[in-house]
C-alpha cells in the first residue's frame, strides 16, 4: 500500500545541481551550489533555481538582474561543497574553494572555469513562495539564458552533452 507522509520526501529526482554565481551591487563575488534547479522553457531558453530570499544569492540578483549557472560535476564534488559554506557576504567563496573563474561575456558575474558547460543569464522574475515558518521564504529566480558555454570535450560527437563523460552533480 501507498504511504501517506506529513513531510516532502524530494520524490523529484535527480535534481541536478545549479552552481550560481553572481556579484553584489558592490561588486563582490559570489558562487553557492543549490538543488532545487531547472530548465522552464527551450524558445528563449529560461531556467530556474530555489534559494532561500535571504541569501546573499537571491539579493545579488536581485540587485543586479544578472547571474551564471554552472555545471557541477562529481569531479568537483568537493569545490562544490566549500562553496556551500555559510560565510559572511563579503567572502568569495570561489577563492576559497580555490578554484579559477573566468570572465563570462554577456552579465558581469563570472564562470568557473572548470565547469564543462556555463548559463549566462539575465533575471526574468523573481516569485517569493512562503516556507513552513512564518519568517522564511523561498526565492524562485527565473532567468533567461543569453549565453551558453560548453566544453568541446563534454560533448558527444553529435553534439550533445556526454552525462557518461562529465558526470554532472545531480541529488
Amino acid at each position: 500500500p501507498a504511504r501517506s507522509l506529513r513531510w516532502w520526501p524530494n520524490v523529484c529526482v535527480p535534481r541536478a545541481i545549479a552552481w550560481v554565481s553572481s556579484l553584489s551591487a558592490d561588486g563582490v563575488p559570489n558562487l553557492a551550489p543549490f538543488s532545487q534547479f531547472t530548465n522552464v522553457s527551450y524558445d528563449p531558453p529560461h531556467v530556474l533555481f530555489c534559494p532561500r530570499a535571504d541569501t546573499d544569492s537571491s539579493r545579488n540578483i536581485a540587485d543586479t538582474g544578472e547571474f551564471v549557472v554552472n555545471m557541477a560535476t562529481y569531479d568537483m564534488r568537493e569545490a562544490v561543497n566549500a562553496t556551500s559554506a555559510v560565510v559572511p557576504p563579503q567572502i568569495d567563496e570561489a577563492a576559497l574553494a580555490g578554484l579559477e573563474m573566468a570572465p563570462s561575456r554577456l552579465v558581469a558575474p563570472r564562470r568557473v572555469a572548470q565547469a564543462p558547460a556555463q548559463l549566462e543569464c539575465k533575471l526574468h522574475s523573481i516569485v517569493l513562495v512562503p516556507q513552513r515558518l512564518a519568517d522564511r521564504l523561498c526565492a524562485i529566480v527565473i532567468g533567461r539564458v543569453i549565453g551558453v558555454h560548453i566544453r568541446d570535450d563534454a560533448l558527444t560527437p553529435e553534439g550533445r552533452i556526454d552525462v557518461a563523460r562529465i558526470r554532472p552533480l545531480a541529488r
